[in-house]
């Protein structure tokens, strides 16, 4: 039979039509079309980091690095703003109050988990109340003591307090505080019977022990490393798992004494719960580019620390690793908050 004009012949898809037309419906849900499409959008006002401490510490150096970088990829304004007090805490219920619209983040340190165990009673949840974005860097602890000491090495750190039980005095930064938790563990892991004298801040301690009014500190790296290279007090050990490049003749507590020992300083970054992912995911990678690039890592390392930039999901599993190695050592210590 002959098909008129008014009956035109049907005509058959063919499989590669077919696939086409329904990938075609598919598109914009295929996972990397956004990113094809472009990067997530940013916030449509300025974003700000917040720093839970005092201006001019090495998280507080970390953050700017980072947020002045940002800043001129984003080409919108990345501001770091302190908000100090509560050991943190005032700064991180601010952060978990805040909108879930990416303009307000957090830069956090070992006592957004350590703060969980500390407290009876916090207005937040580390693990809750915060999306996990990126370390960003960390910064090693030295086990440093006043030249006068007669020791040269972690063993002979240990030899000397045991022979002289609760005699001997370590500052920290105040109860509870990275520098103390570590050096508590060191005495835990070692047995030891060490006086703790709190300060109200890192820079105190150094100063005392650079006076010798005390003899020990787990001091972090940017606070303590100019006074080590000037003869001003020994380096016995690093406190991280790795040795560090800036001090590559002294080795780990681990290494030297007491296997398994970990205690480092490091500082990341976490969103509002509720934070769209894909802008976390965002973030996450312009911070990883920042961090890695030639000229921010020299300067990050320069500075004593160490550039991380891991991915959400690993900065979470850390979180939950750090939370329980600090939770042991206060509950066996039975160290409260002041």
């Amino acid at each position: 039979m002959t098909a008129s004009p008014s009956n035109p012949p049907r005509r058959r898809l063919c499989g590669a039509t077919v696939v086409a037309l329904v990938l075609a419906l598919m598109l914009p849900w295929l996972p990397g079309v956004a990113a094809a499409q472009g990067p997530v959008p940013l916030p449509a006002k300025q974003i700000r980091i917040v720093v839970a401490l005092a201006p001019g510490g090495g998280t507080d150096v970390v953050t700017r690095i980072v947020a002045s970088r940002l800043t001129e990829i984003w080409g919108t304004s990345v501001i770091v703003e302190n908000r100090a007090g509560g050991g943190q805490i005032i700064g991180t219920e601010f952060v978990a109050r805040a909108p879930a619209d990416g303009a307000t983040l957090l830069a956090v340190t070992p006592a957004h988990v350590i703060n969980a165990t500390l407290h009876e009673k916090l207005n937040y949840r580390w693990d809750r109340d915060f999306a996990p974005i990126v370390n960003m860097a960390a910064t090693a602890n030295v086990l440093v003591v006043h030249p006068s000491l007669p020791v040269k090495t972690p063993r002979e750190l240990i030899a000397l307090v045991r022979s002289r039980p609760g005699q001997m005095h370590y500052g920290s930064s105040g109860v509870g505080g990275a520098s103390h938790l570590a050096f508590e563990l060191f005495n835990a892991m070692a047995r030891l019977d060490l006086v703790h004298v709190p300060y109200k801040g890192g820079p105190l301690a150094v100063q005392d022990v650079l006076a010798g009014q005390i003899s020990l500190l787990m001091g972090n790296m940017p606070s303590v490393l100019q006074h080590i290279r000037t003869g001003r007090m020994r380096a016995l050990a690093i406190a991280s798992r790795r040795r560090s490049p800036l001090l590559p003749e002294v080795p780990t507590v681990a290494e030297s004494a007491l296997p398994g020992y970990e205690a480092a300083n490091w500082n990341g970054l976490v969103a509002p719960a509720g934070t769209s992912q894909d802008l976390v995911v965002r973030y996450n990678a312009d911070v990883v580019r920042v961090v890695t690039e030639p000229a921010i890592r020299d300067r990050l390392s320069a500075g004593g620390f160490d550039p991380i930039g891991d991915t959400p999901a690993q900065f979470s599993a850390y979180l939950k690793t750090e939370f329980q190695r600090w939770a042991t050592v206060i509950r066996s210590r039975g160290i409260r908050a002041d």
